[in-house]
């Protein structure tokens, strides 16, 4: 098979990380270029909690990424480019030396408790959105950081310079010393609208801005493997490409909307991302009510989305079943939810009370009770209170942000790992009343490699390379089944109101 092109995409969740080869090759029934992508590495990504914190075990992941690299070339791939997306906020801080000071703060750590709250109070939330354009998340970067002043962090203190998560691991990598720009744009310490860090800010929090490096925008060749980590590994130094390193971008790049001047897509898993696509950012006073981010895209894009908890909060469930000895696979958990009795008691995901790990059927249980619903007991009850209440979620920001952008969407494209639960899929387009088209699966990975292929020459750019999208993974459509039923949920999911 002739290959125009191969790229070595790693994409890391808050729970796994992946190693995947993407091959470039000609279809020599139609002509067209397809994407063919194959994982060749997966491991676990398991944060640890001592004296009281919550930190990434970094060092371990690096180790996992180097795993991926020398795997890559014997299984007899040979990778032109490699590229990194990971979650968004969290970072590293060097000192000026460039060494590591300290596990980096896992986003879920207790440090930013109050900050948001805290912040409002000292500059006000009407500010910050207006300069930032983010939505106000306890784990945001500028709370972190402010957190870490607060407690006079000696490595706040003695740090040189600030990596976000994925350019930390590409500099042990290479050695060079980068800022992506989508990113940066997670922060809330960068201006969308100015494109620029916001200083005046930092003097403000005595977050010190020669922090910050100046960011690098996707589809840039940066560096390449150390001469150290080549000789280690036995590899040639392969260049690497400051991809959307943010996995939400990446998601939103792999969306197969080519040609569609205006779409809504919702990446699905941990977290769930429902956003569509737009030139520039839309900080407005009603997009902040409304608590919608603006993060930069790759291709000169903006993402206008709303952060929703997702299939975390059935994960956690899982968790806990597993610790009882109740070992349902999710599969099992699947069937069960579609098994119970529908529309039975809803949750409002993005409650304070479902953002904590631990605990999280007994919390899921008291707020059913506090808003007189009744009580999910059994794995299906529980499982289909989740995905019900997902849906409906998924819904009420759809509404929100058609009303933002004054646009009406035709329907839903949905992306990432959670498309593999089909009832979520189903659920969703009968709750929207309108078509779900899911795929692709691995999507982080795949926008991330589009942006490779993008920097190696083989495409102009996001739009024609999302081309390649559609043509080389399959496309499923859940059509709508139009129901009153869901109309009476979605009343009842809007007057939520937990009793104190």
């Amino acid at each position: 098979m002739t290959k125009l092109a191969t790229v070595l995409a790693f994409d890391l969740g808050a729970s796994s990380g992946r190693a995947l080869i993407g091959e470039l090759v000609p279809d020599e029934a139609s002509g067209q270029k397809q994407l063919k992508v194959t994982e060749i590495h997966r491991f676990p990504n398991q944060p640890v909690a001592v004296q009281g914190h919550l930190h990434w075990d970094i060092l371990r992941l690096l180790q996992e990424l180097k795993t991926g690299i020398r795997k890559a070339f014997q299984l007899g791939y040979a990778p032109q480019t490699f590229g990194i997306d990971t979650w968004g906020v969290d970072f590293g801080l060097l000192d000026a030396n460039g060494e590591l000071l300290g596990n980096p703060y896992h986003y879920r750590d207790s440090q930013t408790e109050g900050i948001v709250e805290e912040l409002d109070a000292l500059i006000g939330n009407d500010r910050l959105y207006e300069q930032g354009g983010l939505q106000f998340m306890p784990f945001n970067t500028v709370n972190q950081l402010y957190a870490m002043k607060k407690a006079g962090s000696p490595k706040l203190a003695a740090a040189s310079t600030l990596l976000l998560t994925p350019d930390l691991l590409a500099y042990f990598l290479t050695g060079e010393k980068i800022c992506e720009f989508t990113m940066a744009t997670t922060t809330q310490l960068y201006q969308p609208k100015e494109q620029q860090w916001n200083k005046a800010l930092m003097e403000q929090l005595g977050i010190p801005s020669k922090l910050f490096l100046e960011p690098t925008h996707p589809g840039t060749r940066f560096g390449r493997l150390t001469d150290e980590v080549c000789a280690e590994l036995d590899v040639p130094p392969i260049e690497a490409v400051a991809v959307g390193t943010h996995d939400t971008e990446s998601a939103a790049a792999a969306v197969p909307a080519s040609g569609e001047s205006s779409f809504a897509y919702l990446v699905c898993g941990t977290w769930s991302l429902l956003g569509t696509e737009l030139a520039s950012p839309l900080v407005t006073p009603e997009a902040r009510a409304l608590d919608f981010s603006n993060e930069g895209g790759v291709g000169g894009t903006y993402q206008l989305l709303k952060n929703i908890m997702g299939l975390w909060i059935l994960q956690e469930c899982k968790r806990e079943w597993d610790e009882q000895g109740e070992h349902v696979s999710f599969a099992e958990i699947v069937a069960q939810a579609e098994a119970a009795e529908p529309f039975r008691s809803f949750i409002n995901p993005d409650d304070a009370a479902f953002y904590a790990p631990s605990g999280m059927i007994g919390r899921i249980q008291a707020y059913c009770q506090a808003t007189s619903q009744p009580v999910p007991q059994s794995v299906g009850e529980i499982a289909r209170c989740i995905l019900e209440s997902l849906a409906l979620r998924y819904r009420q920001a759809l509404i929100q942000m058609e009303a933002l952008t004054e646009q009406a969407y035709r329907g839903l494209h949905m992306v990432g790992g959670g498309i593999q639960n089909e009832l979520l899929c189903r659920l969703t387009a009968a709750a929207i009343g309108r078509p779900v088209w899911t795929g692709p699966v691995e999507a982080s990975a795949v926008g991330n490699m589009l942006m490779q292929l993008v920097a190696l020459g083989e495409y102009s750019g996001l739009e024609d390379a999302r081309r390649v999208v559609a043509a080389s993974f399959p496309i499923t459509e859940y059509a709508p089944v139009q129901s009153n039923d869901w109309n009476q949920a979605f009343e009842i999911f809007e007057r939520l109101r937990p009793e104190k």
